[in-house]
């Protein structure tokens, strides 16, 4: 899989299937070849040999730029699996030279797997350490981490019908507190994307630990809120009947219901009625509820989740990498309004945030949603800091 260069997040359209898969046909009567479809052409096996060879090369032409340690951390869950999938092949991959996989069960196995797609990133699995006395510590942890550049940390429970994110607080503060003070202890200078919800108040538990750890950078510490980002982008071309991939919509405040602020008036969007722009705005606040209904009790929003993390995680390994900037929304420590922290477009570069954007002018009817969201927004805040400091 490779995606579009661009420094934000952009619809599906933009992943671009390179490889081949293969298809077998078995007829016992007939002499014919096994065939393959490489990138929509039905070829025979000879061509196909070939064609997989040269994907190979290309899979592998990039090594020699590939620098930075990538953890995930939650890398056997809904999340975890196809987020590291992702980095694994995609574009991000020739970026990445190694890919450490952490979970309380399943990463050996997970690690294994991947380790057999022929991408560049060395994978490695880890688990929490076995009890020894004297105590060790968390060994699998500390070997995850060592050395890692970024971490990304989609661990926790998943959402279910009727709870919100703030539900959720009670058990994914604790991991996201003792994962974050792993981070400080084994790698204090990486850049740290939190998926876990609730992002709004997980964010300022990180920010806490690492304070208490004597190692907090707000250039390094981030909330991902891509998946609003694309799901704005998907409602509003899908209305539009326009190219998901051409739309860019920035998403401002938080990442929890009423918090979710997408600024469709900076579109260009003329033709939206106000009905249209309510609807289109509650949707994209509420996008989560919508996904957990339809998996009727099964799960959260995983895929779509996943695919938001790995776009973000490529623009950070990318600036990186390459030195050059990249600009997406996401939830940091913030000035631009009342709120200690934010959601506004950032831009990034290769030792992490260079500076928090503002996001320019607003409607009448979004700067009526913005007053209305900054008091449950600092009140989630609050929640995550007295966590910690409480």
């Amino acid at each position: 899989l490779h995606s579009s260069s661009s420094s934000v997040a952009r619809s599906p359209k933009n992943i671009v299937v390179s490889s081949f898969y293969p298809i077998i046909i078995s007829l016992p009567l007939l002499n014919i070849y096994t065939i393959m479809l490489i990138r929509g052409t039905i070829v025979t096996t000879k061509q196909a040999v070939a064609s997989s060879s040269l994907l190979l090369r290309r899979s592998f032409s990039n090594t020699k730029t590939a620098s930075t340690k990538v953890a995930v951390l939650g890398a056997a869950g809904g999340i975890g699996q196809p987020l590291s999938l992702l980095l694994k092949t995609s574009a991000a991959s020739q970026y990445i030279s190694e890919l450490a996989c952490y979970d309380i069960v399943g990463t050996p196995g997970v690690a294994a797997d991947l380790s057999h797609v022929p991408t560049f990133p060395l994978v490695s699995g880890h688990l929490p350490s076995s009890g020894t006395w004297p105590p060790s510590g968390n060994t699998g942890l500390e070997e995850a981490l060592t050395g890692a550049d970024v971490v990304v940390i989609p661990a926790g429970v998943p959402r279910k019908p009727g709870m919100t994110r703030d539900d959720l607080f009670n058990t994914n503060a604790s991991i996201v507190r003792d994962l974050v003070a792993g981070c400080a202890d084994f790698c204090p200078e990486a850049q740290i994307a939190i998926i876990s919800n609730p992002v709004n108040s997980t964010v300022p538990i990180a920010s806490a630990v690492l304070k208490q750890k004597g190692c907090y950078d707000p250039k390094k510490l981030s909330g991902v809120t891509t998946l609003d980002v694309i799901r704005a982008n998907t409602f509003l071309s899908s209305h539009c009947n326009t190219d998901p991939s051409d739309t860019n919509v920035t998403v401002i405040g938080g990442h929890a219901g009423i918090t979710i602020l997408p600024l469709f008036s900076q579109t260009g969007a003329t033709t939206l009625s106000d009905d249209d722009r309510e609807a289109l705005t509650v949707r994209t606040q509420f996008g989560g509820d919508e996904v957990v209904q339809a998996k009727a009790g099964a799960g959260s929003a995983t895929l779509s989740m996943a695919y938001a993390g790995y776009l973000f995680t490529q623009n950070l390994v990318q600036a990186k990498a390459t030195g050059e900037s990249v600009v997406q929304c996401a939830f940091v420590e913030s000035s631009v309004t009342e709120a200690p922290f934010f959601a506004s477009p950032v831009k990034y570069g290769p030792n992490g945030i260079e500076e928090v954007l503002d996001f320019g002018a607003i409607s009448d009817y979004e700067q009526a949603w913005l007053n209305q969201l900054l008091p449950d927004l600092k009140k989630q805040i609050q929640k995550g800091l007295d966590f910690v400091e409480g």
